[in-house]
């Protein structure tokens, strides 16, 4: 972390270069300077010969872009709510904060479903080979057959309103 230096009787944090904040808040260099990049983390100052230079305001915004990444919020969106926070007020960033935290949550719920959905159609289809006799079907092989199938669960549907459906694709071979 920063090394403080005593100046008239107040520590005062001395500027941390790329590889310290890196250190300090556990992100990359590599990323650091991506961040900078893509405007999420603001163009750091530099030192006469070029290296970076980061202020504990840099450490604090590093810090939360790691945990909103950590929590699957995009970068994109990232940017959007920390640059309107530049020269505001803290409480700017709350509603815009709360309104992709919401929108991460239910992307996140519907992604539970589908794979819960997933879950239910492989325990079927482990259940069917385990179980069911070896057998010639005219129409080809039955074996990947699963109620409620599908590919994604469409808006509305839960596996237990869906129809049966043939599992189709071959993903082994990608």
């Amino acid at each position: 972390m920063a090394s403080h230096k005593n100046l008239g009787g107040e520590l005062v944090a001395e500027a941390l270069t790329i590889g310290q904040l890196a250190k300090a808040t556990g992100v990359p260099a590599k990323t650091i300077r991506y961040y900078e990049q893509v405007g999420v983390l603001p163009t750091a100052s530099r030192t006469a010969a070029g290296y970076r230079q980061y202020d504990q305001f840099g450490v604090q915004r590093v810090r939360f872009i790691r945990r909103a990444r950590l929590l699957g919020l995009p970068l994109r969106e990232l940017k959007t709510v920390i640059n309107g926070l530049d020269g505001r007020p803290r409480l700017a960033l709350r509603p815009r904060l709360l309104a992709v935290v919401r929108r991460q949550l239910s992307a996140v719920q519907h992604q539970s479903a589908e794979l819960r959905l997933l879950q239910q159609q492989l325990e079927q289809v482990l259940h069917r080979l385990l179980t069911s006799p070896r057998e010639r079907h005219r129409e080809g092989c039955r074996c990947l057959e699963v109620e409620g199938g599908g590919d994604r669960l469409s808006s509305g549907q839960t596996p237990s309103t869906r129809t049966p459906q043939k599992v189709t694709g071959d993903r082994t071979s990608r």
